[in-house]
């Protein structure tokens, strides 16, 4: 009697023990079907919000290029649909990173703060604060506001670098190209140069290719070896464009004497401001003489001067001196060259693009805290073009809240 008395209790607890493990074995796979469920809805989200993004031009449909509010959001391109960006609507967003320094500037003459969406110092697109788009409003209109976050980085597919290259007794640049940190040989490039005589602005175009390790010099025997320029180069490689620039000034500054500051989307109006008043750097302390062109890019990149109707202007710096404002036609991407001559005769020049392709400028755009410490981050790619130049789509998401 003892011994089943045993046996019935070593059953029991054998019972419990299979038992108590079948449960913790069925939680933890319940577990992971819940994560597993809520991981695929946050993927499926991911998709959603990337093809709204990409193929949805927002409503209005031309929103990038007016001052008012937006009622629907998506960056695609109206004019020509499928996985193609609007150059516009991206210069209206208040993007959470600026390559060229810190990512508002203040300017006390029209008392606005400005996002800074630039390639590099001074050769970018200051839009006032209040004709962003920022985080809040674009989670309120994709319906995420407080149950999904939301990143997404636009960048260039290809890279295109421009150096000088010395010891030619005249000017001449080198392009590298590459993907992917790989040399991309035979890349076709059609590039420009903006060469800065006194005030006047004489473009010098032609077309060129890499050799096999992806590079090659590009001569100027005409131009003197230290003259002040801005210079683009565009690539194609297998249909895959990229563009690359650079730009040297004699005006003995690191810094940029001009900031040209969007000042209203609709009519194209521009302000050229001094750089000492939203700097106040020392080595700004000269007025100059300002004169500015616009290139309009063509579907082949190639450039064609658009008459502004601006006279030279002398632009000074401090209180009670004026800034000069000039107006770009609305519908057309290009590049704003801006040259200025200091009483020395040292020159300068900036360029500001005109639809973010121009320039291939990168934007970065989310609420500022980010994913950190989301145990499931949805990332989704697509390869895109601005004004025919090929860049990468990625969009992140995640589930806020438990």
């Amino acid at each position: 009697m003892t011994g089943a008395t045993i046996d019935h209790m070593v059953s029991v607890t054998i019972l419990i023990a299979a038992l108590m493990i079948a449960m913790l074995t069925y939680s933890s796979m319940f577990a992971t079907a819940v994560d597993y469920d809520r991981n695929r809805q946050v993927s499926n989200k991911a998709i959603d919000l990337m093809n709204t993004i990409c193929l949805s031009p927002g409503n209005p449909t031309n929103w990038g290029t007016t001052n008012t509010s937006l009622l629907g959001f998506g960056l695609n391109d109206p004019a020509v649909g499928g996985y193609s960006l609007s150059p516009y609507s991206i210069m209206r967003l208040a993007t959470s990173n600026s390559s060229g320094g810190s990512s508002l500037v203040y300017y006390p003459k029209t008392e606005l703060y400005y996002n800074n969406l630039s390639a590099n110092y001074g050769h970018g697109v200051f839009t006032p604060t209040g004709d962003l788009v920022n985080y809040t409003d674009v989670a309120e209109l994709l319906g995420i506001n407080g149950t999904y976050g939301l990143g997404f980085n636009i960048a260039p597919t290809i890279e295109v670098d421009v150096t000088l290259a010395t010891g030619y007794g005249h000017l001449a640049l080198n392009v590298e190209v590459t993907g992917s940190g790989l040399p991309l040989s035979d890349a076709t490039l059609n590039y420009h140069l903006f060469h800065v005589d006194d005030l006047a602005v004489i473009p010098i175009s032609g077309i060129t290719q890499t050799d096999s390790s992806g590079q090659t010099v590009i001569e100027f025997e005409t131009i003197e070896e230290g003259a002040a320029f801005s210079f683009t180069v565009y690539a194609n490689v297998g249909g895959i464009n990229g563009v690359g620039y650079y730009t040297r000034n004699t005006a003995g500054s690191d810094l940029q004497f001009v900031i040209p500051l969007v000042t209203n989307y609709t009519s194209g109006e521009i302000i050229l401001a001094h750089a000492w008043d939203i700097f106040e750097d020392d080595s700004l302390h000269a007025a100059v003489q300002v004169n500015a062109t616009f290139f309009i890019l063509t579907s082949g990149f190639q450039f064609q001067e658009f008459d502004l109707d601006f006279t030279s202007e002398l632009l000074n710096y401090g209180t009670g001196k004026p800034y000069y404002t000039t107006q770009l036609p609305v519908s057309e991407v290009g590049l704003l060259v801006i040259s200025y001559k200091k009483s020395t005769n040292e020159i300068g020049t900036v360029i500001m693009p005109w639809g973010v392709g121009t320039l291939g400028v990168s934007a970065s755009f989310d609420s500022g805290i980010g994913s950190s410490g989301y145990n499931f981050v949805a990332t989704e790619l697509r390869q895109v073009t601005i004004d025919g130049i090929s860049y990468m789509v990625k969009v992140s998401a995640w589930k806020l809240g438990n």
